[in-house]
């Protein structure tokens, strides 16, 4: 039942992927990297769209055969019923769509956009769906898993490459560059931007259309309350602002109640779960600079089945670390949204650690020999990335009293808030200690 419920999700997504390739090219201002040669040669042959698309389509998938050799499978001829019934679709669709006739280039512009967005909603259905790739994705895949390169980067190369193929043949058959414009890169940049945004904005929809299968491994990467409840050992989560003095406090702590302390020992358990350097890591972890852009870059990742964007990876793999440690014995934590993976655990401590500006301002120019004015620069963006990247991941708000046990000023001296933890530690019922 499941399946077939995945199958006629993935056949609507399959139609609304169409009805948005229809719309960007009724647009006339170029259309998607991916139909950009097909359109380009309905242009100029008498055959169209939707056959040129079948075409390409299978010359697609016997490239795929040709690289994979022996690692091609059975599932992957599924795609020739899905290539001949997308291009049927786009052919229905453009006849759908007869009354689409823009008269300016505004209402050229409006159209496109509306159709980078039914396109993106088409293209996260058939993610939703898991059940098989169009061609152009699987060839990528196919690409990325023979000679190891990188799933974002070789998607990428694709589609430039498809443009770039498009408007030569454009060149060569009509002598001017028609059916590829600047409607073709924005496609190219808004499609995967907008169906990764609907991945997010519809993260409930998984387990709302499929149940518990979905439900377990949504579970999977979250933390069990059950299996937590009845847990013999202790631990404290620290977040903190940047200057606040949470890894001296923590450590200290740590060594005061004779836990073990975990800091940078999760950035290089994460690189040998990821296969990222441990510099790499750490230069992208609790990191996030703006989440829009971030999410314009890994766009690409919405494609893939096998790979994530690696921030992502980073976050969920941080995730896993901390759960496995918690259940190790009793331990701090630092930072690295571990009230968040922890949330559900009632033997947990949940530290929120701040204090005055000037007060932060002061340690970082001592710490790191800075300027007053270089340290309090180092502070307004090391506390915004933070908080973007807390609330880019966890949808809370950084640093909210809600998320925390505890919140503590630390200008009240490092020595009066151990204190503080340890008598909670020791005294409070909600810790088993």
């Amino acid at each position: 039942m499941e399946k077939l419920k995945r199958y006629i999700v993935f056949l609507i997504g399959l139609f609304i992927n169409s009805l948005g390739v229809s719309l960007i090219t009724k647009a006339n201002l170029g259309t998607s990297p991916i139909s950009s040669i097909p359109y380009v040669l309905s242009l100029n042959f008498p055959f169209t769209l939707g056959q040129f698309t079948i075409a390409f389509s299978l010359l697609l998938i016997l490239i795929q055969l040709i690289i994979l050799r022996r690692d091609f499978k059975a599932e992957h001829l599924l795609q020739i019923p899905i290539s001949i019934l997308f291009g049927y679709f786009i052919d229905l669709t453009m006849m759908l769509l007869f009354f689409v006739d823009p008269q300016s280039y505004i209402s050229s512009v409006v159209y496109l956009l509306i159709g980078c967005l039914i396109l993106g909603f088409g293209v996260y259905t058939e993610v939703l769906a898991n059940v098989a790739m169009l061609p152009g994705e699987s060839f990528v895949r196919a690409v990325s898993s023979t000679w190891k390169t990188e799933f974002g980067s070789t998607k990428v190369a694709f589609d430039v490459s498809l443009t770039v193929i498009a408007a030569v043949l454009s060149l060569i058959f009509a002598h001017r560059l028609d059916g590829v414009r600047e409607g073709t890169i924005i496609a190219a940049l808004l499609v995967g931007f907008i169906a990764r945004l609907f991945g997010r904005w519809l993260s409930f929809l998984p387990s709302l259309l499929f149940g518990s299968s979905e439900s377990r491994q949504d579970q999977t990467a979250q933390p069990h309350s059950e299996n937590h409840d009845s847990a013999p050992h202790t631990v404290i989560v620290i977040g903190r602002q940047y200057g606040s003095g949470g890894h001296d406090i923590g450590k200290a702590l740590a060594e005061k109640l004779g836990f073990a302390f975990y800091d940078n020992e999760i950035i290089q358990m994460t690189a040998g779960s990821t296969g990222y350097t441990p510099q790499f890591i750490k230069d992208r972890e609790e990191n996030m600079t703006n989440s829009f852009l971030y999410d314009l870059v890994s766009q690409m990742y919405i494609y893939s089945d096998t790979q994530e964007a690696p921030r992502d990876a980073i976050f969920e793999s941080e995730g896993k670390v901390i759960r496995e440690l918690a259940e190790k014995g009793n331990c701090v934590i630092l930072g690295r949204c571990a009230d968040y993976f922890l949330r559900d655990r009632k033997a947990c401590l949940k530290v929120y650690l701040h204090a005055p500006e000037d007060y932060r301002v002061k340690r970082i120019m001592k710490i790191e020999n800075l300027s007053e004015e270089d340290a309090r620069q180092k502070i307004r963006k090391m506390d915004r990335r933070r908080s973007d990247n807390y609330h880019y991941y966890t949808k809370r708000i950084w640093g909210h009293s809600g998320n925390y046990d505890i919140t503590l000023d630390t200008e009240i001296g490092a020595e009066a808030v151990q204190e503080i933890i340890c008598h909670m530690v020791t005294q409070t019922r909600k810790i088993p200690f």
